[in-house]
């Protein structure tokens, strides 16, 4: 499961999303500050809107202590990118863990520092709201209208 976990990140890293959800069951749960909890397709999308917006951009992904057996695993990886709304530089420290089934990823959990990631996405403003529930909350509502209208954009081309 160690190889699984490699390959998303090689995949996201190179802005695959073809191979990085071919690393996820279909019944997915994915879980994270920004986006809250995100099930199957929903799930899915979110990864292929990051590739889809960071494919030729300055976009990286560093991963390391990669750990798994047949039931469990974790990683620590780093984003390092430009946030789109602002322009500012972010470095984002993460933490994830992982359940499998069928060979596949069925859970995977984001743990990071949103205050950290707001005071680098968002400057003043950050500082001040990032590690507040409504801005979290707010946040996630922003985040899963993209992905909504990204989903919405992906059935209407295809």
């Amino acid at each position: 499961m160690e190889k699984l976990i490699e390959k998303f990140y090689a995949s996201l890293n190179n802005c695959d999303d073809k191979s990085v959800l071919a690393c996820y069951h279909d019944d997915v749960v994915f879980k994270d500050p920004a986006f809250g909890t995100l099930k199957g397709e929903r799930a899915k999308a979110m990864w292929s809107m990051l590739c889809e917006s960071q494919k030729g951009k300055d976009f990286k992904v560093e991963f390391s202590n990669v750990k798994a057996n047949a039931e469990t695993g974790s990683a620590h990886w780093e984003a390092f990118y430009t946030f789109s709304k602002t322009g500012r530089k972010v470095h984002n420290v993460i933490n994830a863990s992982f359940e499998f089934k069928d060979g596949l990823i069925i859970k995977h959990t984001d743990e990071f520092d949103l205050h950290k990631w707001a005071k680098q996405a968002m400057g003043i403003k950050g500082i001040f709201f990032g590690g507040m529930t409504f801005f979290k909350n707010k946040l996630q509502r922003q985040t899963n209208g993209l992905l909504d209208k990204f989903m919405n954009k992906k059935k209407l081309s295809s």
